[in-house]
C-alpha cells in the first residue's frame, strides 16, 4: 500500500475533482473515503478491473481507479436526484457526453473524472460522511454506496480479508493526507 500512490492520486485526480464540484463536497473525511475505496477497488493503480491476477490485461466490467460499472455506479450518479445536475457539469468540464457509455469508456482514461463520480456516489448516501478515523463507519459507506460483490457474495473468510484490507487502505488514505 503506497503512500506516494495515494497522496499522487489525491493531489493529480481528487484535487482537480473536487475543483470541478460543488465547495461543501471538499472535506478532510470524503478524501479519505476517495482514498481509502480507490485502495480497496484498485489498489490505487488498476484503471479496469483486473478479474485474473495472472492476466491482468483482460478487463472486467468496472472502469476507472474507483471501479464504477456502466449499469451500476455510472447510471446511478448520473440519474440521481442529488448528483444528477452536478455529474452533467463535470462531465461537461471534463469533455465527455453525460451518457453511461461514453462516461463508462472515460473512467479508464480520465482519473479526475472517476474522482468526481466516486465524490457524487459518497454524496448520494444519505447519512452524513463518517468522521476521520472512524474506519467502521468509512467501511459500512463503503459497502452501502459500492455494494461489492466480493463482500457480498464472499464467504465468511473472504469478508474477513476484504475488510482487512480496508482497515490497510484506511490506513494508508489517513496517512497520505496527513503528509500533503
Amino acid at each position: 500500500m503506497s503512500i506516494e500512490q495515494a497522496k499522487a492520486i489525491n493531489r493529480d485526480a481528487i484535487t482537480p475533482a473536487l475543483h470541478l464540484l460543488p465547495a461543501r463536497l471538499d472535506t478532510l473525511q470524503a478524501r479519505v473515503e476517495l482514498l481509502a475505496i480507490c485502495g480497496q477497488e484498485a489498489d490505487f493503480r488498476h484503471r479496469w478491473q483486473v478479474v485474473n491476477p495472472a492476466r491482468p490485461e483482460v478487463r472486467g466490467a468496472a472502469r476507472g481507479l474507483w471501479q464504477f460499472e456502466r449499469g451500476g455506479g455510472v447510471k446511478g450518479v448520473l440519474g440521481h436526484v442529488q448528483t444528477a445536475l452536478a455529474a452533467n457539469a463535470l462531465c461537461r468540464a471534463r469533455g465527455v457526453d453525460p451518457e453511461a457509455s461514453a462516461v463508462h469508456a472515460a473512467l479508464e482514461r480520465d482519473d479526475i473524472l472517476a474522482a468526481g463520480f466516486a465524490r457524487l456516489l459518497l454524496w448520494s448516501d444519505p447519512a452524513p460522511l463518517p468522521a476521520v478515523g472512524d474506519v467502521n463507519g468509512g467501511w459500512q459507506l463503503y459497502l452501502r454506496t459500492w455494494r461489492p460483490g466480493a463482500y457480498t457474495d464472499g464467504t465468511p473468510a473472504q469478508r474477513v480479508r476484504l475488510r482487512g484490507k480496508w482497515a490497510g487502505y484506511y490506513a494508508t488514505a489517513r496517512e497520505a493526507l496527513e503528509a500533503a
